[in-house]
């Protein structure tokens, strides 16, 4: 594994920051509703920028939106620079979510360089799919979301997981065919949508919280907010939405939790 030092860290950074102005770019041309969330949204908030010790951006969009961005990537993406993956347009992908990717670049996570795509510094572009109201069809259909997701990690659980049994399992998960699993999972993202409620989530991300699910209304008001002196669009409402993701989003973590994702390989420009 590579410790990044805080100069190549930076890099990385400034990277991805490129990757997040053709988000906007492309989105404010196509009139495509988006918002930075999660960490990236956080450290606007808390420190104007990237969180100093983090290593990725993340970017939701509503499904009718997320797809109204698939595919102005295809004439608007500049390919030069970019490049746009996820489960439908790259053979071999196993995540339920997009990443744009910067070309002449190397990103590798640990457990995953043997992944048969390409692998560039990325961000992600996570689309929201429509959850239950009530909630204990939320918690069922939260069970059907943890069982794709492990379906689609499992080529990498195969390798990563500590447990022998564990291991075992998840290459018998794996040899379900590629076809025969996304065609599955776009058979649960239409069933997911067919019906408008008041809770969205990323299906094949984990809610790390007990409502399995986050209030669609953030995600449909917007604000412009600064994030390393550039304007993005941002979760109007983002004091509730942090609090409600991080608790007390203001403090500082712990040092010890102040952590980088496992990385095996690195080439920046």
């Amino acid at each position: 594994m590579i410790t990044l030092d805080q100069e190549t860290l930076r890099k990385l950074q400034l990277t991805e920051l490129e990757l997040l102005q053709e988000v906007d770019r492309i989105c404010r041309k196509c009139n495509i509703h988006y918002n930075i969330i999660a960490g990236t949204l956080l450290g606007a908030v808390r420190h104007g920028g990237f969180i100093p010790w983090d290593d990725d951006a993340d970017v939701a969009l509503l499904r009718p939106e997320y797809e109204k961005f698939r595919k102005a990537c295809k004439t608007e993406l500049d390919t030069d620079r970019f490049y746009f993956q996820d489960h439908r347009n790259t053979p071999g992908y196993r995540w339920g979510y997009g990443k744009l990717r910067r070309r002449e670049t190397l990103f590798l996570r640990e457990y995953q360089e043997h992944m048969p795509y390409e692998q560039g510094v990325f961000i992600d572009i996570f689309p929201l799919d429509y959850v239950p109201n009530p909630y204990p069809l939320r918690c069922i259909h939260n069970f059907r979301c943890f069982i794709y997701r492990k379906f689609f990690w499992s080529e990498v659980g195969r390798i990563a997981d500590k447990s022998a049994g564990m291991r075992m399992l998840y290459t018998l998960m794996s040899r379900v065919p590629e076809k025969k699993l996304k065609s599955s999972f776009n058979r649960f993202i239409h069933s997911s949508d067919r019906h408008k409620t008041d809770w969205v989530r990323i299906l094949t991300f984990p809610t790390p919280n007990r409502e399995y699910g986050y209030k669609v209304r953030w995600y449909e008001k917007s604000a412009e907010i600064l994030f390393e002196g550039i304007s993005f669009m941002g979760i109007a409402e983002y004091e509730e939405y942090l609090t409600f993701k991080f608790g007390d989003y203001k403090r500082l973590p712990p040092v010890e939790q102040r952590k980088v994702h496992p990385v095996s390989g690195i080439e920046l420009i």
